[in-house]
């Protein structure tokens, strides 16, 4: 077998492969696997690879266009997917939500206040707290680039039959808890 040259179009692949990184099988063990395998199993981790690429890719575009942190991204998410459920946030649970103190969710607040991306409103029950809301100039920004992806992302998701999606999901399941283990 011959693999590709450092630096070449096939490089992100070889870099993937424990012939090529881990050829004495000192953290990976594939000489009982098959060749062609090995290869369907590189396969899919350059695919895994390219679409976390294409997904942080897509990210930072969204994060650049609205001129936005990743935090402030989660907390427009987190406000949006409230609103389409009929939800009032007040600041304590957005806090909460993204795992920050209340003074951070104040600098935040303030922050997407003064970019016009979230409303503030008197909370009825309340007069010491405020309610948030996105704009409507914010969610429709947000529905236009992350909208369409997630939309696309379920299609994909769709054309599976459930018991493809059982096994991707299993898998990636597994993947994620890769993470857990020292």
């Amino acid at each position: 077998m011959t693999f590709p040259v450092p630096g070449g179009p096939e490089d992100a692949a070889a870099m993937l492969d424990p012939r090529v990184i881990d050829p004495g099988e000192e953290m990976v063990r594939w000489s009982g696997i098959p060749a062609e395998e090995v290869d369907q199993i590189v396969r899919l981790m350059t695919a895994l690879r390219g679409w976390r690429e294409a997904e942080d890719h897509m990210s930072r575009e969204q994060r650049r266009y609205m001129n936005l942190g990743e935090t402030d991204m989660r907390a427009l998410r987190y406000l949006i997917a409230a609103h389409n459920q009929g939800r009032d946030v007040t600041p304590r649970m957005l806090a909460a939500h993204l795992g920050i103190s209340t003074a951070s969710t104040t600098k935040l607040l303030d922050r997407l206040a003064q970019a016009e991306h979230i409303v503030r409103r008197p909370h009825p029950a309340d007069r010491r707290s405020v309610l948030i809301d996105v704009s409507p100039a914010t969610r429709r920004a947000a529905r236009e680039g992350v909208g369409r992806q997630h939309a696309r992302r379920f299609e994909a998701a769709a054309r599976l039959s459930p018991a493809e999606r059982e096994v991707v999901t299993r898998f990636l399941q597994d993947l994620a808890r890769t993470g857990d283990e020292g």
